[in-house]
């Protein structure tokens, strides 16, 4: 099978970028830093996502690139005879398939709320009452789904890169138009300063675990998806230039959008800590209560779909990609197996808070939502990004550090340096199993 081609560097950027922009960004980044505290939140993330997210990210184009395929067959052609490190080319089909059983769900519910502001309706929402709902739910991960895998039936230039690029653009045009709206409120100060001041007597454990894992978490890393990208693009640009745009556009939709939120939340004395509810009950709070609020409330739930679904179709490309390698279907063919898999999948989550909400597999208030959540951000992404790095630093069973700088540096722009060997052969991977550790160990699971 011809190995397909983004059509120009931009469309690469854009699409790796849009990979890593999402529900990680404009949805989990929020809450989790409303409940971590603020700022200091926001600075360790920061940290973990240069002295982490950076090299990995880096590591996982390298490997794309040089093998030309997806994570699952990826290591068979870079990894030494007799070694299994292949086998977690198919953990991270898993990883990705378990992302999309929950957000393609979560993406649901920034499309229902986008219609219910435009159609004028925005004071009747209700997020309980939407969870309550089977009929919503399904209907809306059907929407998502269908449409995500409609795309990805035709050409990766045609369909993929072209969505994207519009996409993007669109959102990025909205998130700046919004953050100012909501920096010049009159009780916005308050806000900034909760997000962007750190506040060091916060800092515990539990957040520097979440920062980490957030991080992770926003770039997608540890799954495949960006070494993916990696294999769709040519030998001229080195690869940690394009990791520094991909990675410096993501974290500027992270930051504006908390540049939306809790600025507003302040000036109209909505709680800021309210988890995984924060951007629907309590945005649509915000909205309703401000003037002109169903526009700025349809504007707000756009960016949140196009950001959600800019991830949902790159995630799509990448289970789909693993699964024509496997099988040697087409496109179209491909799309349709994917998209009923990944749909009878989404139902456990979109039937999690109604039909089967008397499942509680960790604490009280989890549902099933929590479990793919727990398997995607405490286990895919960390022990799937440590598994990177150990490869691509390990000689005498791995790919070797010289192979990946070999094949990071290959091209014009920023390049990798031998002198970061010793920091991420030995320092990276203590960093991420200590932090893995403590997060199993005091984690809620009861």
């Amino acid at each position: 099978m011809e190995r397909e081609r983004l059509g120009s560097r931009i469309g690469f950027i854009l699409l790796s970028a849009g990979c890593a922009i999402g529900c990680g960004n404009i949805w989990k980044f929020p809450w989790m830093c409303g409940q971590y505290g603020g700022g200091i939140f926001v600075l360790i993330y920061l940290f973990f996502l240069a002295l982490i997210g950076l090299p990995i990210m880096t590591m996982e184009f390298s490997m794309g690139r040089a093998a030309q395929t997806s994570s699952v067959g990826m290591y068979q052609k870079l990894e030494k005879p007799g070694t299994k490190w292949h086998a977690h080319g198919y953990a991270s089909l898993c990883g990705n398939v378990a992302l999309m059983a929950f957000y393609t769900v979560v993406t649901g519910w920034m499309v229902y709320y986008f219609l219910k502001f435009a159609l004028g309706e925005g004071s009747s929402l209700n997020f309980d009452a939407m969870l309550a709902s089977p009929k919503v739910n399904v209907v809306f991960l059907a929407v998502v789904v269908a449409l995500g895998f409609l795309i990805l039936c035709f050409n990766l230039q045609k369909g993929l890169e072209r969505v994207t690029k519009v996409m993007m653009t669109i959102l990025l045009l909205l998130i700046v138009v919004l953050a100012v709206r909501s920096i010049m409120l009159p009780g916005a100060a308050e806000g900034l300063k909760f997000y962007l001041v750190p506040d060091l007597s916060k800092i515990n454990g539990s957040v520097v675990v979440a920062a980490m894992n957030q991080s992770l978490f926003t770039l997608s890393l540890g799954i495949g998806s960006m070494a993916l990208f990696g294999s769709y693009i040519d030998k001229s640009r080195s690869l940690m230039g394009e990791s520094v745009r991909v990675i410096a556009l993501d974290t500027f939709v992270a930051i504006f959008a908390g540049l939306i939120i809790f600025p507003s939340c302040t000036t109209y004395g909505i709680e800021v800590d309210a988890g995984p509810s924060l951007l629907f009950t309590t945005m649509a709070t915000v909205f309703n209560k401000m003037p002109g609020g169903r526009i700025w409330g349809s504007l707000f739930f756009l960016f949140m779909t196009f950001a959600a679904f800019s991830t949902v179709i790159g995630v799509f490309e990448t289970i789909l990609a693993c699964f024509r390698e496997l099988t040697g279907k087409s496109r179209p063919k491909g799309a349709l197996i994917c998209g009923i898999v990944i749909f009878l999948l989404g139902l456990t989550t979109a039937l999690g808070y109604n039909v089967w909400s008397g499942f509680h597999p960790f604490a009280a208030d989890s549902f099933v939502l929590d479990v793919w959540d727990f398997l995607v951000s405490y286990n895919f992404l960390p022990l799937g990004s440590l598994i990177y790095v150990i490869f691509c630093t390990n000689k005498r069973y791995g790919w070797g550090f010289d192979n990946f700088l070999e094949e990071a540096n290959c091209g014009k722009g920023m390049k990798m340096k031998r002198f970061m060997r010793p920091y991420l052969t030995y320092v990276v991977p203590l960093i991420m199993i200590f932090i893995y550790v403590y997060g199993m160990v005091t984690f809620d699971w009861r």
